[in-house]
């Protein structure tokens, strides 16, 4: 299982280290991830492995949502199924 994990706002120092330490303490392996800084503003696209977290994945969207809220980014996340659907023609 997959997800696919967005992060935007204000550029800061920490970010992907807090993002990355959330995603490691609940056993999320990183596959891919992209970040750009666009003038002050932070972006941060991430593949992970989801399957051998013990969280349900409402739980797991709801720690990034609160971490999220906690550093002043916003955080989504979608499960890959979702992602993939969305965006076929």
């Amino acid at each position: 299982m997959k997800a696919i994990i967005t992060v935007i706002g204000k550029d800061k120092s920490g970010i992907i280290a807090k993002v990355s330490t959330k995603l490691a303490e609940n056993d999320v392996n990183i596959e891919d991830i992209s970040q750009t800084i666009m003038q002050e503003y932070f972006t941060m696209v991430m593949l992970v492995d989801i399957s051998n977290t013990k969280l349900d994945f409402t739980k797991f969207v709801s720690e990034l949502k609160e971490l999220g809220n906690s550093i002043g980014v916003d955080i989504y996340v979608q499960h890959e199924d979702i992602f993939n659907s969305m965006h076929k023609i």
